[in-house]
């Protein structure tokens, strides 16, 4: 991954730092947000340095990924691994299609590495951008507030949505772990690609 990534010149001239994807890269869940809120843009690192990171990371170490308190700015993490659709943040609007669309190798060789069994989209941005590309579903139809917490089936993959962090509820945070370890994990969820033995 580009670590001085100059594709995007109005992402560069307002990011503090690029937001890789980061995590276990032999991963079988992979999260997928719209951008670094203003915590990852500071440390790096998705989903970290602020109330929205340490929300999802409060999820990851009640289903078993994590093994770092919420507020570890590097936590420590198995079995899941943790990206963007863009890398950088805007402090005042979301990003363009086309940083979108820019960005989109990064994303796309992220997946292919790590070959997840179950990707997360985390806000409608990235279950509409994911929905593209991994479900015979339009985009169009997909509102993430009724698929939250549910399991999508797609071509290789299954997609569980998540509300966006920043104003995902208590109740919906419960009920995002409660289907994962009630309707994930209590069935083989494996799909059938010729993965690697972990």
């Amino acid at each position: 991954m580009d670590a001085e990534c100059t594709n995007c010149p109005e992402l560069c001239e307002t990011r503090t730092s690029i937001a890789h994807g980061y995590g276990d890269v032999g991963a079988e869940f992979l999260f997928v947000g719209e951008h670094p809120s203003e915590g990852a843009d500071r440390t790096g690192i998705p989903f970290t340095g602020d109330a929205e990171g340490e929300r999802l990371q409060g999820v990851l170490g009640e289903l078993g990924f994590s093994r770092s308190p919420p507020d570890a700015d590097e936590p420590d993490l198995q079995n899941v691994f943790l990206t963007y659709l863009t890398r950088c943040r805007h402090p005042e609007r979301p990003p363009t299609d086309e940083e979108i669309r820019t960005c989109e190798p990064y994303l796309n060789a992220e997946v292919r590495m790590i070959n997840p069994e179950i990707i997360v989209p985390v806000g409608q941005r990235a279950l509409e951008a994911l929905a593209i590309d991994y479900t015979t579903r339009r985009p169009d139809s997909f509102d993430v507030d009724e698929e939250h917490a549910t399991t999508i089936r797609g071509r290789g993959f299954e997609l569980v949505p998540m509300v966006g962090l920043d104003r995902q509820t208590d109740d919906q945070t419960d009920e995002f772990v409660e289907h994962l370890v009630e309707n994930v994990f209590s069935r083989d969820y494996r799909q059938t690609k010729g993965r690697r033995g972990r």
